[in-house]
């Protein structure tokens, strides 16, 4: 490991003087519930607030394997997207019909989340201030200028910076454009999960901690739901383990477990913050397939990840990959490359989190066991916000609702499933380099073209 990373510590910038271990006991017995929820992070933690507000006094019961955000709700980069089509121009290239609809619901869950933190006087540091998409690459320059007659087609507002109006927001010499948009905006996620546990546990939920569910079963007009030290037979099952390895052997078809990698650096110094200039303090991401994203945190650090999105072949959601030298040095020069103006900056955290992508970018929904179980998953990063609509989506298939969101083709139909191993690896191998090949010529290959005719995310 490099100089600069080696006194970095090991874990996410949001755990710095922060108890994130578990609140609650683990399951010592066997018990009963109405409802069951597998799954700790955000989609288990909205699941289980409408669940008990929808009935008061329900008796639901939430499972996790570790403790709560222990996965990628607690180590993500707190980017709240109001998109539930990851982005507006795979929306419209996938689902035409249903894009107004999609823009609307998925503004109207933001909204929503903010309400809801204002009522419950949860302090996420949630704050609608955008962001910015910036161009570094002369091609991506006119992808800015497309993806900005999008937006105000659909009326989001947006602002096309040239290159000096974009160097003169944030100053980086490798910006060539900006696009400024106002839509959604950016949290501190693990004070957003700790928050919503605390409203949950308000509500009525029983939460055990450090109790992995191993196993599913029919248990007559209900669910078993096994695990080390008991069993709960519930009513009703809400499966919310994303990347992690799935209970349900369908989900295996679908889900990719993919790492993530961020670095955050020390909190920066006036000086710093008037060389780095973004007074408004939104957050960032490149124009590219492989991109990174970054943003200002509390207390100005600047949190920075992405780009290398790995896949593990043996063992993909194995615990020590949460750290890879090899990526974090290239996240360290990358930085260096952006801001050489804060070379002196060190690098105070590193850290890697799971990403649960699909074929089409956008989260698979479904039940099993004869509906007793519902199932939302495969965010591929921009769960933040939209877990609370996949958690509403789940409670409405429990209960055989049918609504504007389930109504959906996102929601009914599920992406093209992906190959198993040992034809998994490779393919993500050969997709990942032509994604990097049309960043470096501005050309899509005809490998893309061929998974665009298909419905697969890569126009997103």
């Amino acid at each position: 490991m490099s100089r600069e990373l080696a006194d970095a510590r090991p874990l996410p910038v949001w755990w710095e003087d922060r108890d994130v271990a578990a609140v609650s006991g683990p399951l010592t017995r066997s018990t009963t519930a109405d409802l069951v929820i597998v799954g700790g992070g955000l989609t288990g933690l909205w699941a289980a607030i409408h669940a008990l507000e929808e009935a008061p006094g329900r008796d639901v019961v939430l499972l996790e394997a570790t403790h709560v955000a222990a996965g990628a709700s607690g180590r993500n980069g707190g980017f709240v997207s109001e998109s539930l089509s990851h982005g507006l121009s795979h929306g419209e290239a996938t689902w035409p019909a249903e894009q107004d609809a999609l823009v609307r619901l998925g503004r109207q869950n933001v909204r929503e989340i903010g309400e809801f933190l204002r009522a419950e006087g949860i302090d996420a540091d949630f704050r609608l201030c955008g962001k910015s998409m910036m161009a570094t690459r002369p091609h991506e320059v006119a992808a800015l200028r497309a993806a900005h007659e999008l937006s105000e087609r659909y009326g989001e507002e947006s602002h096309l910076l040239e290159r000096d109006e974009a160097q003169a927001d944030v100053h980086s010499p490798t910006y060539l454009a900006g696009l400024r948009t106002l839509g959604g905006g950016l949290v501190d996620p693990a004070a957003l999960c700790a928050g919503l546990r605390d409203a949950a546990l308000a509500r009525g939920l029983r939460l055990h901690e450090s109790t992995a569910v191993t196993r599913l079963e029919r248990d007559g007009a209900g669910v078993r739901c096994r695990t080390a030290h008991g069993d709960v037979r519930a009513r009703q099952v809400v499966v919310a383990t994303n990347a992690f390895d799935p209970l349900l052997r369908r989900l295996r078809a679908y889900v990719i477990p993919v790492w993530d990698y961020v670095l955050a650096t020390a909190p920066l110094t006036p000086a710093q913050l008037e060389a780095v200039g973004w007074r408004h303090a939104q957050g960032l991401t490149d124009a590219g397939n492989e991109f990174h994203y970054y943003r200002r945190t509390r207390d100005d650090r600047i949190l920075w990840g992405g780009y290398d999105a790995v896949y593990h072949f043996r063992r993909p959601t194995a615990p020590h990959h949460e750290q890879r030298d090899r990526t974090h040095e290239l996240l360290a020069r990358h930085f260096r490359e952006t801001f050489p103006q804060l070379s002196d900056v060190r690098f105070t955290h590193r850290w890697g989190g799971l990403i649960d992508t699909t074929s089409r970018f956008t989260p698979v929904f479904g039940t099993a066991l004869g509906g007793r179980v519902a199932y939302a998953v495969g965010y591929t990063g921009l769960g933040v916000a939209a877990s609370r609509f996949g958690a509403r989506v789940a409670l409405d298939t429990l209960a055989g609702r049918e609504t504007e969101r389930t109504r959906l083709a996102l929601v009914r139909r599920p992406p093209v499933p992906v190959p198993p191993e040992p034809l998994r690896w490779p393919a993500v191998q050969v997709t990942r380099a032509a994604l990097a090949r049309e960043d470096r010529t501005g050309r899509r290959g005809p490998l893309l073209r061929v998974m665009d005719r298909f419905g697969v995310g890569f126009n997103s």
